[in-house]
């Protein structure tokens, strides 16, 4: 008997997994494991997922294919073996629930046997009687607390780094995007540790553990992550070490502190030097690619404490701008990037709008008067502006154009060139603002001090609306947890990728009913995604030890707050805070355009980003979306057959999302062929066909003259109603012409409810085909 896959699961498979003594709370059946793609519309796309997990002892050992009884068993199985990769799942078994083919994923191959094997020999394979350190720590279950679940690709990160720590690897390195949690990974390795009691010794007591940041946001957020363990955390910090005489706090297991903190200054030796230099048991690194060089920031607290296992977490895969992380702690054990964590919908998409000004160039003229400074007879180009030269005008045009192209509300990060760009850009944000609260746009740098940071904290509060903009330079560049920002602003240019790919991702968090963000860039700082290694993993070259490699990072001055080389020197004080040395310029040169001078936007943008994760130009976009069209209809017929049903029509619109054209980017694609007035129909005809277009006034007129071919009766009333609906379709469009749209429409004519509109039509199968027929009527040819 042929079975279909659900009964061949229920009838076959479970039974056999049964009999081998797999018990129901070690299977998971069809096993979520990422959330689709974020849509408009508050909609996902498709979710990756697996039949069967296997578990045992808290440990993912296995999944399983199934197919029906009637096919080959192993007819998925590359899908699978895909998704174990996935998953770090050592074991994929394919079966149709006769056959079954086990497939060693370390082996890199398979074979069928007879019986599915018990939980307990698929462990003793993976984890051997003479991994004790790792089988212990392996099997301690992760500490969820508040509902919260760990996503597949952190589960992956925890374990791959307790296995490299039970064989004693004692430089691990960890790459993820922004955005991914990996202070939650990190609290996750610590709380396995902890609970099994493993230190370096392998005496009988808890590990001390080292968290090192170099701000104090970063310090401070992952304190509250690891708050599961207060008992046991401690912060090293000025406050704490003068309450204690000059003395640093020993009486703790999970230490934070920031190198500033810590580290040696001109008139004081290091604290860390206080402690052992075997005192601790893991050192872990967040943000390591800031200075991991020679002389960096981080190298001579890591060269004291170095019997402790390295950890070093970092968003920044490698590049020749942060070669040295590499060198140190060597290959990632795991990279996520942040197109994996796009297209799995854990991380939010964006689109990009880059403007043009007519004064991204300034050449000087007579009519111009110079406010202060020193004007050069040369051309000034954008890296220029707020650093050579200032035009207050220009500035004035940006806040007004900002605030025209972002919803009054949105929350926005605006990156200046330096900290007085951004206090003149929020004056003139604030100058041109709608909105009259005193706050609404903020400066935050090092200036602000206590006050910055209380505003901050508010600006990240997701149920409060004010501070609605920020304007920064580097402070905000890593360590804000903002879920809600909607628009990431660049007015200044940027070189480094690092640096680039940190500001991208203040804003790819996900939160509700953020369907994307856009970044709005009026430098040409996103023409940085189309770095052969923007969203790169690193690359496969042999790696230097860093006893030959000296160089220092080109990072390492970056810091809490503006590097601005000559003009803005800084130092940081040990809480992590730069403080700014401003220094006269007298070059840089302020300058009043004449009156005749007209600014103005020349050009605006829109670019999406591809499921690569680089932004499609418009010409690339447009390809784009004709290449996809063939899979879903061959011929205009075809076309027009869809549209005209509103179930298969909707279906189409939901599978094109799923390639990358949702609501928005459709709404954008008429923008850009002027066709706001058409029947998308229309559009996609002329796409594919070259197929003139026509407005949905025309398309109703048309269909309005032959609605005799719609009820072939002559009813006054029902003839008044689907001329309604036409009337509606030529002012909302497609919105009108939906299957659950009808008793509303029903409503709005006053025909009363559905039951009576049926009276009208004679019965309820009348009026649903006539809804069908009139859609049938209006897409015909003309």
């Amino acid at each position: 008997m042929n079975y279909s896959e659900a009964d061949t699961r229920v009838k076959l498979i479970d039974p056999q997994l049964k009999s081998s003594l797999w018990e129901e709370d070690y299977i998971v059946r069809e096993y979520y494991f990422t959330d689709g793609r974020k849509l408009t519309g508050n909609k996902r796309g498709e979710r990756l997922y697996i039949d069967y997990l296997l578990k045992y002892q808290n440990c993912n050992l296995a999944i399983i294919e199934a197919k029906r009884n009637d096919k080959n068993p192993t007819e998925g199985l590359q899908q699978a073996i895909d998704y174990a990769l996935k998953l770090n799942v050592t074991f994929v078994f394919a079966t149709n629930g006769i056959q079954i083919y086990q497939y060693s994923i370390s082996k890199g191959a398979g074979d069928y046997i007879q019986d599915f094997p018990t939980p307990e020999q698929l462990f003793s394979t993976i984890y051997s009687s003479d991994e004790k350190v790792r089988k212990d720590l392996a099997t301690i279950p992760f500490l969820l607390v508040g509902g919260m679940k760990a996503r597949y690709y952190q589960e992956v990160a925890v374990n791959k780094t307790i296995d490299a720590i039970a064989k004693n690897q004692n430089r691990i390195l960890l790459t993820l995007a922004t955005g991914t949690g990996k202070t939650f990974i990190a609290f996750q390795i610590v709380y396995k540790l902890f609970t099994a009691r493993w230190n370096i010794d392998n005496a009988p007591r808890r590990p001390k553990i080292l968290f090192l940041a170099d701000r104090n946001i970063l310090a401070d957020q992952a304190i509250n992550t690891f708050n599961p363990l207060e008992k046991d955390l401690l912060k090293i910090n000025g406050d704490e070490i003068r309450s204690r005489g000059g003395n640093v706090p020993t009486n703790a297991n999970i230490f934070f502190a920031i190198y500033q903190a810590i580290s040696e200054k001109e008139n004081i030796g290091g604290y860390y030097k206080q402690y052992p230099a075997d005192f601790f048991d893991l050192v872990i690194v967040d943000e390591c690619h800031r200075g991991i060089g020679e002389g960096g920031s981080w190298k001579e607290i890591l060269n004291y404490f170095s019997s402790a296992i390295h950890l070093g977490l970092t968003a920044t895969p490698k590049r020749d701008d942060n070669i040295n992380t590499y060198s140190y702690f060597g290959k990632p054990i795991y990279e996520y990037s942040l197109k994996q964590g796009i297209n799995d919908g854990f991380l939010t998409p964006y689109k990009v709008k880059r403007i043009k000004t007519n004064i991204d160039e300034y050449l000087p003229t007579s009519e111009d008067k110079v406010i202060s400074g020193e004007l050069e007879e040369r051309l000034y180009e954008l890296n220029d502006f707020e650093k050579n030269i200032i035009l207050p005008q220009r500035t004035e045009l940006i806040a007004k154009t900002i605030l025209q192209q972002i919803q009054p509300f949105d929350k926005t990060i605006i990156f200046c060139v330096n900290q007085t760009h951004a206090l003149a850009l929020r004056d003139a944000i604030n100058k041109y603002k709608t909105v009259k609260d005193a706050n609404y746009c903020v400066r935050i740098t090092s200036d602000e001090g206590e006050l910055g940071r209380r505003l901050l904290e508010k600006f990240q509060d997701n149920d409060k609306d004010i501070p609605t903009i920020l304007t920064s330079s580097q402070m905000l560049t890593t360590g804000v947890d903002a879920r809600n920002v909607r628009n990431v602003v660049l007015v200044r240019v940027i070189n480094s990728l690092v640096e680039f790919k940190q500001i991208v991702g203040r804003g790819t968090r996900v939160f509700d009913s953020k369907d994307f963000f856009t970044i709005i860039d009026f430098t040409g700082a996103t023409n940085l995604f189309y770095d052969d290694e923007w969203d790169g993993l690193p690359d496969q070259v042999e790696i230097e030890s860093i006893e030959t490699d000296t160089t220092p990072t080109s990072e390492e001055p970056d810091q809490d707050e503006e590097i601005e080389t000559t003009e803005k020197p800084t130092i940081e004080n040990e809480e992590g805070d730069s403080e700014t040395i401003e220094i006269e310029k007298p070059k840089t040169a302020i300058v009043q355009l004449s009156n005749g001078r007209v600014l103005k936007v020349i050009d605006i943008e829109v670019r999406y980003v591809g499921n690569d994760g680089k932004p499609l130009t418009t010409t690339e976009f447009i390809e784009k979306l004709i290449g996809s069209l063939p899979r879903f209809y061959q011929t205009e017929n075809e076309l027009r057959k869809l549209w005209s049903n509103p179930e298969s029509r909707e279906d189409f619109l939901q599978q094109l999302a799923q390639v990358g054209f949702d609501e928005e980017q459709i709404s954008t694609l008429q923008q850009m062929f002027a066709a706001e007035q058409m029947d998308l129909f229309d559009l996609l005809a002329h796409l594919s066909y070259q197929k003139s277009m026509v407005t949905r006034t025309v398309r109703a007129a048309t269909a309005k003259s032959k609605i005799d071919e719609v009820i072939t009766w002559d009813n006054a009333k029902a003839k008044e109603f689907l001329n309604f609906i036409l009337d509606r379709y030529k002012i909302d469009g497609l919105e009108e012409l939906k299957r659950d749209r009808l008793s509303e429409l029903i409503k709005l004519n006053g025909l009363g409810t559905t039951k009576d509109a049926a009276q009208v039509f004679g019965n309820i199968d009348n009026l649903i085909s006539a809804f069908y027929n009139l859609q049938t009527v209006l897409y015909k040819a003309h």
